[in-house]
């Protein structure tokens, strides 16, 4: 599908979404009310479920259960326990309380009558305890940050999801990011893996496939192999980061085309035999792209792609062309402003 046609449908689906958002506004609204429609089943006194339809489920808590093993039980996977937990914001989870368990998918667009869902990416490069580069994170800032997130209520979601997200295929929680550490510097596994995974997040690596193995500063691929084992995702950033938009000096057309078909084929083809899997994400070196560029990773076979254009992204974004924000100053201010996950669009 070409690129105006998806800005068409996602025009489209705005519209439509608006007004499926009031009505579920409205129906979200009336929940305390006599419910419009019979329930399925009404519990007895003294019953776990006291409530279920079609919709929803209302039960009292026996003590021991948490968002995670109720996603499991009645939505099949552990993972949706944002949907619990947003569902029954402030909740202790404690005996006897009384919870909502949604089970229907929830607003796969993420349109509410407040706004649009959108989607920060924090984009990161390299560590170490002390920096002497904006592209560098030291690692006690990038510790804090990454406390605010977990602290904050913030969701870190794979590239998958967001995938999945921009297909208008799943909801995802109301606020959500993906982290992507760039090019494959060996302080990604000696720094900042150990922290994500003490605050229960993963990671996109977006690695140049020339790099690694090549000095002491880069990643090797056994350690790829052992942070993709825990749920971190590997990406393309070609063979050799360099700008895949223009052509270099005194190059032709036909000598162009076939450098940049070569740097997004070989990276891909070295990714997907070397960690057994199937690339479908790009970031683009510097984040440089151009019509041609986003045409031949089509044909290749990507399917999500990332500039370093700032700002988040809506379900309707074009997938090839999503933005990022490189996260550059050191303080705090700074990094919070880049999580904004909705956009304002009044919808009443």
């Amino acid at each position: 599908m070409g690129i105006s046609r998806r800005r068409v449908r996602g025009v489209f689906l705005i519209a439509l979404l608006a007004g499926l958002a009031l009505m579920t506004s409205c129906a979200w609204e009336n929940l305390s009310r006599t419910p419009s429609e019979p329930a399925l089943s009404r519990g007895k006194p003294g019953e776990r479920v006291v409530f279920r339809s079609e919709d929803y489920a209302v039960l009292r808590l026996g003590g021991d259960e948490k968002a995670e093993s109720l996603a499991r039980e009645f939505l099949g996977d552990p993972r949706k326990a944002w949907v619990i937990a947003e569902a029954n914001r402030g909740a202790t989870f404690a005996k006897d309380q009384m919870i909502v368990v949604p089970l229907k998918e929830e607003n796969k667009g993420g349109l509410t009558p407040e706004g649009c869902q959108i989607v920060p990416v924090l984009c990161y490069h390299h560590f170490a305890e002390r920096c002497d580069s904006s592209l560098c994170t030291p690692t006690s800032v990038f510790e804090q940050q990454m406390r605010f997130l977990k602290e904050e209520g913030y969701s870190v979601i794979s590239t998958a999801e967001l995938g999945e997200f921009l297909a208008f295929r799943r909801a995802i929680p109301g606020k959500a990011v993906v982290i992507n550490l760039d090019d494959g510097y060996r302080s990604t596994y000696d720094i900042a893996y150990p922290i994500l995974k003490k605050y229960g997040f993963t990671a996109t690596l977006f690695i140049y496939t020339a790099f690694i193995g090549a000095s002491r500063n880069a990643l090797t691929w056994d350690q790829l192999k052992t942070m993709k084992a825990d749920g971190f995702e590997v990406g393309s950033h070609s063979v050799n980061h360099v700008d895949l938009s223009k052509r270099m000096e005194g190059e032709s057309e036909k000598e162009y085309l076939a450098r940049i078909k070569k740097e997004l084929l070989l990276s891909k083809q070295i990714l997907d035999d070397r960690l057994n899997q199937d690339t479908r994400y790009i970031a683009f070196p510097y984040g440089e792209f151009s019509p041609v560029l986003l045409k031949l990773c089509e044909e290749i076979g990507y399917r999500v792609g990332f500039s370093v254009k700032s700002g988040g992204n809506p379900f309707f974004s074009e997938p090839l062309t999503l933005k990022r924000d490189q996260i550059l100053k050191k303080d705090m201010q700074s990094f919070s402003l880049k999580l904004k996950t909705i956009h304002p669009i009044s919808l009443k």
